[in-house]
């Protein structure tokens, strides 16, 4: 399956939501409780889904038209994102600003030897976003990104009679003509299908790896660290069941799968990434979003679309900054086949 993008449609992706400012943390390990270790290397960037998605799409193409909606504070840190999306050619004129709150601002950890991620934030601005501060009426955009459920109080709380804040986003989406998107963070099963599964009928794509789809479509998706692929592909039809999502994918370690509402099924396996080109996988699944809508907006086949995901991801790896070793698209795809992909999944 592919997307269908007549000539005279309008194009470009806006990201909405997240944007924070990471303060990336490379250390040995992560310690246990009372434990003690050294940050071998650190750096503040910008952070959050609005922020790496914008970013790794104008690193993919400087030439397509990204915009963005969210909310940051009137500070340091909101500033240097302000920067960073200047500097990428974002068109940040809906990126508001507060003075009542800081930026929403998270620790980010890397661990070297095992190359996971822990992420501890303070949600500062992030605790005011409310769906009156986004505002499609004059986007030029063709596709919207939005996120995180669970890091935006007010968002995640019902709004005007809506089960949350971005049930009432994605439905003013769907009214602009916007094709949606969903972003997600970090959270228990439980809380992951009560914020999600009332937005499904308002979605059209959702890419999550595979404990989030697994959590949304109420299916073990992880058994002993190792993903089971067919409760997988049983999740995502249940996802595609309970709402509108015309395409519903889901990344792993090894691989990743598409699920459409045709019924037909795609899977793609990861790249063979050397071990030593590895630097941190913070902002990884970031980039595969990236790769995937790329492809789709660009009206590729589906398999190409995960291909590019998978590529782009990859890329991202080689970085402890989220968005930094992401490259153009065809730079991605080439690095992929010099890498070399892993075993079908299946």
């Amino acid at each position: 399956m592919q997307s269908e993008r007549p000539a005279s449609a309008r194009s470009g992706i806006l990201t909405a939501g997240t944007w924070c400012v990471d303060g990336n943390k490379l250390v040995e390990y992560w310690p246990g409780e009372d434990g003690l270790v050294e940050i071998l290397h650190e750096e503040s960037r910008g952070g959050g889904s609005g922020c790496n998605l914008a970013i790794d799409i104008k690193r993919l193409d400087p030439d397509l038209w990204v915009e963005t909606q969210g909310l940051i504070g009137e500070d340091e840190d909101g500033r240097l994102l302000q920067a960073e999306a200047d500097r990428y050619g974002i068109d940040r004129r809906r990126l508001a600003t507060t003075r009542q709150a800081r930026t929403l601002h998270t620790d980010a950890y890397t661990s070297q030897r095992s190359g996971r991620r822990t992420h501890i934030f303070n949600p500062g601005a992030a605790s005011l976003l409310t769906p009156d501060h986004f505002d499609f009426s004059d986007t030029k955009a063709r596709i919207l990104h939005l996120g995180l459920p669970g890091v935006h109080k007010q968002m995640d709380a019902p709004w005007n009679g809506d089960a949350n804040g971005w049930l009432t986003v994605l439905r003013q989406a769907k009214q602009a003509g916007l094709v949606t998107n969903l972003e997600l963070a970090t959270a228990s099963p439980a809380r992951l299908r009560e914020l999600v599964r009332p937005l499904l009928p308002s979605l059209d794509l959702l890419i999550v790896n595979d404990s989030e789809m697994g959590a949304i479509g109420d299916e073990e998706t992880v058994r002993d660290d190792r993903t089971v692929v067919e409760a997988c592909v049983e999740a995502a039809r249940k996802v595609l069941a309970a709402g509108q999502c015309e395409i519903v994918a889901a990344h792993f370690p090894t691989g990743a799968i598409a699920v459409t509402r045709q019924g037909d099924i795609v899977s793609q396996p990861s790249i063979r990434v050397p071990k030593q080109a590895i630097a941190g996988a913070n902002g990884a699944g970031d980039a595969f979003a990236a790769g995937f809508l790329y492809g789709f907006h660009e009206g590729w086949e589906l398999r190409r679309c995960l291909a590019l995901a998978h590529a782009a991801a990859a890329a991202s790896l080689r970085s402890v900054t989220t968005c930094d070793s992401v490259v153009s698209w065809r730079e991605c795809l080439a690095l992929a086949e010099q890498w070399g992909w892993n075993e079908p999944i299946g």
